[in-house]
């Protein structure tokens, strides 16, 4: 026998059963349900349809026009149910699936898509788009759909999403090397503060940890860009904060230097994304893969 149509409700799996086994009795045994729950579900099917499916005989059932009619529709829709569960079952592999992952700047280059670049190999047909905003606001893009996954901090978790907390980043303060002789709290009065938009408070929650605030400048420059960013630390027109990972091998090319002895501030994240009561084979991987 061909398996059960199991997108079909239950009603009709019964009357496909017993069309397929010529009898309700041998279509209990093979559904587990009890006989009188078999016929109980014909009725009903038979009563929803406002149609007599089977003619009731000392050998079994007959299936009638209206019963053939109905018998034809559930193989049509077991053949759709096994294109439909393997285009479900093999999304990323077997069929295209899209997945966007929104996270800050220096976490998104240094680990998240290295990180998957693996999942890219394993589901050639998974598209990611890896949106890269250091907005505090990206949380978003989650709310709206336009994200299946974003990194934010734990304070911006809400209580329908599903997290994963993943290692910190660090930052530290850095400037161009050829301010290495200036005086620290010199540089914070005279120099202003360069970071990602005004919605980036990373710099300022760093000061503030040092109670460095008082020091500094209120007007910011901006740059939306990171590689613009690190031009402008390197060529001398601000200071600003930079991830570990991101900002070690300019620090290593000796091209920017670390202000306030090279002390750091830990930024707790999170992987959050909404939940879900069946995961897809690629969505649990992302999950595993980011950490």
């Amino acid at each position: 026998m061909k398996s059960l149509v199991t997108l079909l409700d239950p009603q009709l799996q019964v009357f496909f059963a017993v069309a397929q086994h010529g009898s309700m009795h041998a279509a209990a045994k093979v559904i587990h349900l009890t006989q009188t729950a078999v016929t109980q579900r014909i009725r009903t099917l038979e009563a929803r349809l406002r149609a007599t499916l089977f003619i009731r005989t000392h050998h079994g059932v007959l299936l009638t026009s209206e019963g053939e009619a109905l018998l034809q529709y559930c193989y049509a829709s077991q053949e759709l149910e096994g294109h439909t569960l393997a285009n479900i079952h093999g999304a990323g592999v077997d069929s295209t699936v899209r997945l966007c992952i929104s996270g800050p700047t220096s976490i998104m280059a240094s680990r998240i898509i290295p990180r998957c670049g693996q999942l890219m190999k394993r589901y050639p047909n998974l598209v990611i788009t890896f949106n890269v905003n250091d907005s505090a606001q990206r949380i978003t893009s989650l709310q709206t759909g336009i994200s299946h996954f974003v990194i934010i901090e734990p304070q911006h978790i809400f209580k329908e999403m599903q997290v994963k907390p993943i290692k910190a980043e660090n930052y530290v303060l850095v400037c161009t090397s050829s301010w290495k002789s200036r005086d620290f709290k010199e540089i914070l009065q005279t120099e202003r503060i360069i970071d990602f938009d005004e919605s980036d408070p990373m710099t300022l929650n760093y000061l503030k940890r040092y109670n460095l605030l008082e020091h500094i400048q209120t007007e910011r420059h901006f740059v939306n860009i990171n590689e613009s960013l690190l031009s402008l630390f390197i060529n001398g027109y601000g200071f600003g904060v930079l991830s570990t990972e991101l900002c070690q091998p300019y620090l290593d090319k000796k091209e920017l230097i670390l202000l306030n002895s090279g002390l750091s501030y830990e930024n707790k994240l999170v992987l959050a994304w909404y939940t879900r009561v069946e995961k897809p084979r690629y969505f649990s991987d992302v999950i595993d893969l980011i950490v």
